[in-house]
């Protein structure tokens, strides 16, 4: 198998590369560029546990050919993106540690007692623990968290998880630091936390609701059953824990740290502007300074905390793919596509809006939301030079590139390591769909909600 898989990867370079040589748009530099991301993205659909190692032989294919430097390497990789990836990784893990996120989620679930209340209850929680800290560390415990309810209820856990999912990624757009694509849309468009809270979370928001209609609707007689096995069993907070009991305690040098980061990253505009810092200066520092506290309470195993919560081999393969994209600007290929969207939109910005978002969108869904939002990107700031109004579709991309995520299983972080923990544990399996039926239709209605609502706004917008 793996052996036919290199063949077909080999193959599908070589008809890139032959296919965009065809088309006579693009320079041969632009061509050798352009083949490299290709491969790159058809090895993550081939081989997704080797993406790092053909992330480096495209880094290599670049340098040997003279299309890249060590310079523009360094300038391209997004260390500011990684800086902040990995801060906020070290504060999340040991407040996953002290067991932080589930003593609030035990104590909020003893308030479920109807199974319209339990599947609001684990939404909201989840939408809402995505914001504050990220996607990944979100569903990790909300899965374990609906594994564990319907066990005890022993009803079937595919519904419900599916619904925690969509919520996950929903909520994950409401702030900055939700998710990785908000850190990148932020950090290249210069937005800040309040401008999050001012335009994505009331968006998103909204979505969460006609999510939750649509999921309730969707899977009608699956809440029935649940409701007759809670009236049956009476679940309580109790039951809700883990199996150990649970944390009795909230931990207060957790909360303490949890407070201190998230009122940096929240007042982070502030403080810049008191210090006279460039925008965003402070957005990457305060998780470092959350991240130092956090290694200075971990004491003799801030080592292993560094080590082991850090996901050192994503972040490896973010490095070598955000180098390859800034190639694709370097060499100009960006800019074609930019001017291609820029003769299809016509300058108009209603033909924009839909058009750049379900582009955006599809390409999330079948793609993945992070590598999609990472290309697009500087397409988007190439829009930005030929005058259409570009500030409104940052937030058109911002939400392409996590409502969309809705649609397939692979289409977001967050999706694929909620399966992955599922088929470890030999629970069973999703098929692609029994996912796409409920998720075409939430992932579409939910995006053309927020595109609606970023163009209503426009008048309003900076």
């Amino acid at each position: 198998m793996i052996r036919y898989r290199l063949l077909a990867w080999i193959l599908g370079v070589i008809l890139a590369y032959a296919f965009i040589s065809f088309t006579g748009l693009f320079t041969s530099t632009q061509v050798i560029s352009f083949t490299v991301f290709l491969g790159i993205i058809l090895s993550i659909l081939l081989f997704w546990r080797l993406r790092v190692a053909f992330a480096f032989i495209g880094i290599f294919a670049l340098l040997s050919t003279g299309l890249l430097d060590v310079t523009h390497l360094v300038e391209f990789a997004g260390l500011d993106i990684i800086i902040f990836l990995i801060g906020m990784m070290i504060v999340v893990g040991y407040l996953e540690e002290r067991h932080f996120f589930e003593y609030l989620l035990n104590r909020i679930m003893g308030a479920a007692r109807t199974a319209r209340s339990s599947m609001v209850l684990l939404m909201g929680m989840a939408a809402f623990s995505a914001a504050l800290v990220d996607e990944v560390t979100s569903i990790l415990f909300m899965t374990a968290l609906v594994l564990r309810l319907t066990s005890r209820l022993a009803i079937n856990f595919i519904p419900l998880l599916i619904l925690v999912i969509f919520a996950t990624n929903i909520g994950s757009s409401a702030t900055v630091v939700g998710n990785p694509v908000g850190v990148m849309i932020a950090l290249r468009a210069g937005l800040s936390f309040a401008e999050f809270l001012r335009w994505a979370t009331p968006i998103s928001i909204a979505a969460l609701l006609v999510t939750m209609l649509v999921g309730y609707t969707y899977y009608r007689k699956y809440f029935k059953l649940m409701d007759e096995r809670l009236a049956e069993y009476r679940l309580v907070a109790a039951k809700a824990q883990p199996d150990n009991g649970g944390p009795d305690k909230l931990d207060k040098k957790a909360l303490f740290l949890f407070l201190f980061t998230m009122s940096l990253l929240i007042g982070h505009t502030a403080i810049e502007n008191a210090l006279s810092l460039e925008k965003n200066t402070m957005l990457i520092a305060a998780p470092l300074i959350g991240a130092s506290a956090a290694l200075f309470l971990q004491g003799e195993h801030a080592r292993e905390l560094l080590e082991k919560r850090v996901d050192w081999w994503t972040l490896t393969f973010f490095l070598m793919f955000f180098a390859t994209v800034g190639t694709l600007k370097y060499v100009g290929v960006t800019s074609v596509f930019g001017s291609i969207f820029a003769n299809l939109t016509g300058g108009n910005i209603a033909l924009a809006i839909p058009l750049l978002g379900f582009i955006s969108g599809m390409m999330t869904a079948f793609m993945d939301n992070i590598l999609a939002v990472a290309v697009l990107i500087p397409i988007f700031q190439e829009l930005g030079q030929t005058g259409l109004p570009i500030y409104p579709l940052w937030w058109v991309l911002l939400f392409a590139g996590t409502l969309m995520g809705n649609m397939t299983m692979i289409g977001s972080t967050a999706n694929i390591v909620a399966i992955g923990m599922v088929e470890r544990q030999r629970l069973g399996h999703i098929t692609f769909m029994e996912w796409f039926k409920i998720g075409a239709i939430v992932s579409l209605l939910t995006l053309s909600l927020a595109l609606l609502l970023i163009y209503l706004q426009i008048p309003l917008m900076p």
